[in-house]
């Protein structure tokens, strides 16, 4: 047998540890930040990893990059932190800003002319979700409903997420 033939089968803490790091990284934020997000899930009367999921879906950054105006959040938030986006008409500069059902999200003049913002409409790299409507002549996207768990873009197991923090918090 070859040294490291055998793989360590990854503990139950572990497997928790990488679904958060999983939301953590598609997001871009921090792990203070990301316990707040889960402390509010937690006071929540809705199902926790669900009420996590949906405040993650309403973060601006996070809008902004699903309606397609951006290609990544990332950039995403450097737009927003630039002024380039607004909210009901006025420029909003908070990545984390929580936008709520009935809010339109529209770019500055000059943010649509950005070229990361064309090349993003040019080429979308996710289908808008059911939540968002696209509004083609202004340009502009309006949050119809909240997110909900079957509109989430990629696979993670909420509930390792919840049990990792529900763990830490009981103690």
């Amino acid at each position: 047998m070859r040294e490291g033939q055998f793989k360590k089968k990854k503990s139950e803490y572990g497997v928790q540890l990488m679904e958060k790091q999983k939301l953590k990284f598609n997001y871009g934020i921090g792990e203070r930040y990301f316990r707040r997000l889960v402390h509010e899930a937690f006071q929540s009367r809705e199902h926790s990893g669900n009420k996590l999921l949906e405040l993650l879906e309403r973060r601006l950054d996070n809008v902004v990059f699903r309606a397609g105006l951006a290609p990544t959040i990332a950039a995403a938030r450097q737009l927003v932190n630039h002024k380039h986006v607004l909210v009901d008409g006025k420029k909003i500069n908070i990545p984390s800003y929580k936008v709520d059902p009935g809010q339109v999200i529209a770019m500055t003049p000059k943010g649509y002319k950005n070229p990361t913002v064309v090349y993003a409409m040019e080429n979308p790299t996710l289908s808008r979700p059911a939540w968002l409507s696209y509004v083609e002549s202004s340009q502009s996207v309006k949050m119809i409903t909240v997110p909900d768990r079957d509109s989430f873009p990629f696979a993670i197991d909420i509930h390792l997420v919840v049990e990792y923090y529900a763990r830490r918090v009981s103690r």
